[in-house]
């Protein structure tokens, strides 16, 4: 299990010595709590955060223990160090939005024919409630040739799960390389 520190200041010299020790600034939000603004240490959180195999997962802060998701990340646009990181709590009865990631299986004929996979979405917009979030969409593209492309209206539907993405998107296709 993850655990983080409570942080007692939310300024910006409070959050710039957290980083120089090595933490990773963190917030945590969601709809009829309170935030919570905490710090992880950063090599720990990379190295959760790549083994873990759900999308929701427990963080213990200060004793409690909390079922959360990551939003979003800032990275450092030079260095690609993560920054900053944006939490969300899974409420278990609480439909909210969440951002899935998108896998593929298998190797394109279009590869053969002298194409480029291109990923348009590596993440698809979800509203649904967290007992029914989906861990990964995975996409079988062993049949795309160059020129088609997997849309958003081609994939899998899962019961209590709503895709808030136009239909007519492009996830992932094949293109003829330059």
């Amino acid at each position: 299990m993850l655990e983080g520190k409570l942080r007692d200041s939310i300024g910006k010299t409070n959050a710039k010595a957290l980083k120089r020790d090595g933490y990773l600034v963190a917030n945590i939000y969601g709809k009829g709590k309170e935030n919570i603004h905490c710090a992880f240490k950063r090599n720990d959180f990379i190295k959760y955060m790549r083994a873990k195999q759900t999308l929701i997962f427990p963080v213990k802060i200060d004793g409690n223990v909390y079922d959360v998701v990551v939003q979003e990340y800032q990275k450092d646009p030079v260095t690609s160090d993560i920054l900053h990181v944006d939490m969300m709590f899974a409420t278990k009865g609480c439909v909210a939005k969440y951002k899935v990631p998108v896998k593929v299986k298998g190797s394109p004929i279009g590869l053969k024919n002298k194409g480029v996979l291109v990923f348009s979405r590596k993440r698809v917009a979800v509203k649904c409630d967290p007992a029914v979030l989906p861990n990964d969409y995975t996409l079988d593209v062993s049949n795309l040739d160059v020129g088609h492309a997997i849309l958003v209206r081609d994939l899998p539907e899962i019961a209590g799960v709503s895709v808030i993405e136009k239909p007519s998107v492009a996830i992932v296709g094949v293109i003829k390389a330059k």
